[in-house]
């Protein structure tokens, strides 16, 4: 048996550099075993869309309130229009950019906040909207003058729901293919539960408490659910940290390009009721403000059926076949508005455009998907923010444009009903032709 003495001798002879090599072999094979389960996860697949569960479930809900946020608020703007043109004493068409700029930011940055979803940055990028909402509420309330009101409701608050509405939708998109309508058909009620429910805090609360104590209470609802969305989103498909922030080459599909073409046109006179349906029940027909008020309640309650059964049914025989008649029936409604002198016609008007202009802000967005001959839901972020940002333009400059035409006509609509009812029709031909190209001539074929 070898002594203590030669153990320790052969231990002492023991290359000095075999220490290294060990420690070099292990550091290479952990930074193998590293890189391995990177590239493992960089390329991780989880699989088919679930079109259910409870995750996916929860995801509808939390953009649920977070289209209550944005665009409900956004949609009961024909309470600010009607109070701030009787405080104020400015022209409808000057206040009417307040609400364009809301919306044109809503849509128009959606290019960059669903590129940044598709790249893994909805959290940060949701939250920074957040921020921006609370901050522009809360100056909102303190707001006294025209340029105040600017600042606070037009930029801070549409860069809030720019940052919040087009990320929250593109998240949406990848849990949903099969049921992906019905999915964002419920996710775009919240824009009718908000409409609702700001409108009658308004009308409930600024005789009683004034402007800024009003604007504060919605400001905390607004926290809230902030709180609760931020804390039950979940996203869905890995990173995509490579490709650019427009897809050029979705411009080269004629189906997608002929659709947001036909989007421009009928979101170009969509919200030109829901900014003047109050004021012209008010200044021409001789409503009260309350009845200014119900007015626009009624044509977004309208939307609580017509956003789910229509998008139920889309899921069956397609988003863009439903999509089609409604467009025109908006058109038609638009032209028929010229006709219109009295309170319960206007009544009617509200019960029957509430209807179709519900369905096109519900379907469009589950349509963009179909628009391409090899769908890819890593993809959703770019082309939904782009089809957004080309929107954004039409809602920006639709509602202004109505009312220099109303001013035009000396406070008389009829000019501005019949703009808006041809851009409408306008956007439906464009949309037939969006079908043409993407199956010809099968009246049959669901899209």
């Amino acid at each position: 048996m070898a002594s203590d003495a030669d153990l320790e001798r052969g231990l002492q002879a023991w290359p000095s550099t075999r220490d290294d090599e060990i420690e070099q072999a292990m550091g290479s094979r952990e930074m193998e075993e590293a890189e391995a389960v990177d590239i493992a996860s960089s390329h991780f697949e989880p699989g088919p869309a679930p079109d259910g569960g409870t995750v996916a479930w929860t995801q509808v809900f939390c953009t649920h309130l977070t289209i209550f946020n944005t665009f409900g608020f956004f949609t009961s703007f024909g309470v600010y229009q009607t109070y701030y043109q009787s405080t104020l004493h400015i022209q409808p068409s000057t206040i009417s950019w307040i609400g364009s700029i809301q919306v044109f930011l809503l849509f128009g940055i959606g290019t960059l906040t669903g590129r940044a979803t598709d790249a893994g940055l909805f959290r940060p990028v949701y939250i920074a909207g957040a921020v921006f909402q609370m901050i522009g509420i809360f100056t909102m309330a303190e707001s006294t003058k025209l340029w105040q009101l600017f600042l606070s409701q037009a930029v801070c608050l549409g860069i809030a729901n720019g940052l919040q509405f087009c990320p929250a939708m593109a998240l949406v998109s990848t849990y949903f293919v099969k049921r992906r309508a019905f999915a964002l058909g419920i996710t775009a009620l919240g824009s009718c539960t908000g409409g609702v429910v700001f409108p009658v805090i308004v009308q409930q609360c600024l005789p009683r408490l004034g402007f800024p104590w009003t604007i504060r209470i919605i400001g905390f609802i607004m926290l809230v659910l902030n709180i609760v969305s931020i804390a039950l989103f979940r996203t869905r498909l890995p990173p995509r940290k490579a490709g650019p922030v427009v897809d050029w080459a979705s411009f080269k599909e004629l189906p997608y390009s002929l659709f947001c073409a036909a989007m421009f046109f009928c979101f170009w006179g969509l919200y030109f009721a829901f900014f003047y349906i109050g004021a012209y029940g008010r200044n021409v027909l001789g409503a009260t403000y309350q009845q200014s008020i119900n007015l626009l309640l009624v044509t977004v309650c309208m939307g609580f059926v017509f956003r789910l059964l229509p998008t139920y049914y889309a899921d069956k025989i397609g988003a863009l076949n439903v999509l089609i008649p409604f467009a025109f029936m908006c058109g038609i409604m638009m032209y028929a508005w010229t006709g219109i002198h009295s309170i319960g016609a206007l009544y009617a008007f509200a019960v029957i455009y509430g209807s179709g202009s519900a369905v096109l802000q519900a379907l469009w967005p589950a349509v963009i998907g179909k628009c391409s001959r090899v769908p890819d839901l890593k993809m959703a972020g770019v082309r939904m923010g782009m089809a957004f940002t080309i929107v954004s333009f039409s809602s920006f400059t639709g509602p202004p444009l109505a009312g220099a035409l109303i001013q035009k006509g000396g406070g008389s609509y009829t000019y501005a009903n019949v703009w808006a009812g041809t851009s409408f029709f306008v956007g439906g031909t464009l949309l037939v032709a969006t079908r043409f190209a993407l199956v010809g001539r099968d009246w049959k074929a669901n899209i």
